[in-house]
């Protein structure tokens, strides 16, 4: 763009009457233009610009033409999912970026719905690539590892992180135990079909492995009985997630409002309009991604002997959860705890109250027959987790010793599926 002022230069711009615009006409122009900047219009370009290169992540987008490329030409196992792996750990970065910028043009009720629709796409589109392909245990693995991934693996690092820098760390009691009650429910409504599957007189023999259940494996009663548990469960479930979402949006806002009395808020960088295509464009290439990774997992994890329930527990989790690691953590550093009691505890409810159950009503659309039963040690892990995360953070306060227990179970449970 030329740096040469509105009066040193002749307009080209024609008026109403088909002569060229005067300076104060031009002059009338550029403080219209300069308004508009003032009240945080950005234009496409500079949206653009902010959104590619806003972030060092980004330099991993290389990666998404590789994956295509692997992908296509039928390379090793090891190349494909690792292409694809690391291909969507800037789109899901990406997605956050563009759902971030569109909530801050949006109002707060739009807002959190566009936080609930977006802020798990890459579970949602993994999750749906896996349901397609019929891996059920990769779709059950994967969401139960994201659960899992945020109120141990992300919020026991944030609380860790913190604890470093303060000797203790405050949040809004009442917020959180809401949000944690909210998981409670999820976690029993997991439990119950595992309960049924337990107590209901088997008319087969199961095999070793009950993630495989399917109408040949259980009887059909047995089966028949999950599928109802299930799908009207998930119905349940996504009537309280939005009951919650009126909750924490409306009702009872108050108690999720950070303090912000010390901190800067930032200006939106994109505005609509590009955003809106970013995050359309970016969903589009995620679900290729996750697709073609999706489709190297079972080879790759043949041929390397790497459990299965570890690649769906354990890695697919941190690469969705890559943007959230950071943002948490970085929250919690400023001392914003209630941002990152919301950051990990509200994804997981996400994931378990809304795209669990979202996933299950998918598949008993596309007749795919995704079920709330998993396997009792899946079941007993999340549990165990749900009810360490309650317990720390009863009382509104965090250290580092706290963060330092999360972590611990964490690794624990990563071991356990590493040598399942």
């Amino acid at each position: 763009m030329s740096s040469t002022s509105p009066s040193e230069r002749t307009s080209l711009l024609p008026n109403g009457d088909g002569r060229n615009l005067s300076e104060s006409d031009n002059s009338f122009l550029h403080r219209t233009s300069a308004l508009l900047k003032a009240e945080g219009e950005t234009s496409h370009y500079d949206s653009f610009m902010f959104f590619v290169f806003g972030s060092w992540v980004n330099v991993l987008l290389v990666f998404v033409p590789m994956s295509v490329i692997a992908h296509k030409l039928d390379w090793d196992a090891a190349l494909r999912f690792s292409f694809s792996f690391l291909a969507i750990v800037p789109l899901a970065s990406l997605l956050g970026t563009a759902t971030d910028q569109m909530s801050a043009k949006l109002g707060q009720t739009l807002a959190g719905l566009l936080n609930a629709s977006f802020g798990n796409a890459v579970e949602i589109i993994v999750g749906i690539a896996a349901l397609m392909q019929d891996q059920i245990v990769i779709v059950q693995n994967s969401l139960l590892g994201s659960i899992l991934s945020n109120i141990l693996l992300v919020l026991g690092c944030s609380f860790l992180a913190a604890g470093m820098k303060f000797k203790e760390s405050n949040f809004q009691v009442t917020a959180a135990q809401a949000s944690s009650s909210l998981m409670t429910l999820a976690c029993i409504t997991l439990i119950i079909p595992a309960a049924y599957n337990s107590v209901k007189p088997p008319v087969e023999t199961l095999l070793t492995n009950p993630l495989s259940v399917n109408p040949g494996v259980i009887d059909p009663e047995r089966w028949s009985g999950l599928l109802i548990i299930s799908r009207g469960t998930a119905v349940l479930l996504l009537g309280v997630y939005v009951a919650y979402l009126y909750f924490q949006l409306k009702s009872h806002a108050y108690l999720f409002q950070a303090d912000t009395e010390n901190q800067e808020e930032e200006e939106p960088r994109m505005n609509i309009v590009a955003a809106s295509i970013s995050l359309l464009l970016v969903t589009i290439i995620t679900a290729f991604c996750a697709d073609y990774l999706v489709a190297s997992i079972e080879e790759f994890a043949d041929r390397y002997h790497i459990p299965k329930p570890f690649i769906g527990l354990i890695l697919l989790p941190i690469v969705g959860n890559a943007a959230e690691h950071v943002t948490s953590i970085w929250m919690a550093l400023k001392g914003q705890m209630e941002l990152t009691i919301g950051i990990c505890v509200g994804s997981s409810i996400q994931i378990a109250a809304f795209v669990v159950p979202l996933l299950v009503v998918i598949g008993w659309i596309s007749h795919h027959e995704l079920t709330l039963f998993f396997a009792n040690f899946e079941t007993i892990a999340f549990f165990a987790s749900v009810f360490l995360v309650n317990t720390l953070i009863q009382d509104g306060k965090s250290n580092y010793m706290e963060g330092l227990m999360l972590l611990t179970l964490y690794l624990v449970i990563a071991l356990a599926f590493w040598v399942s």
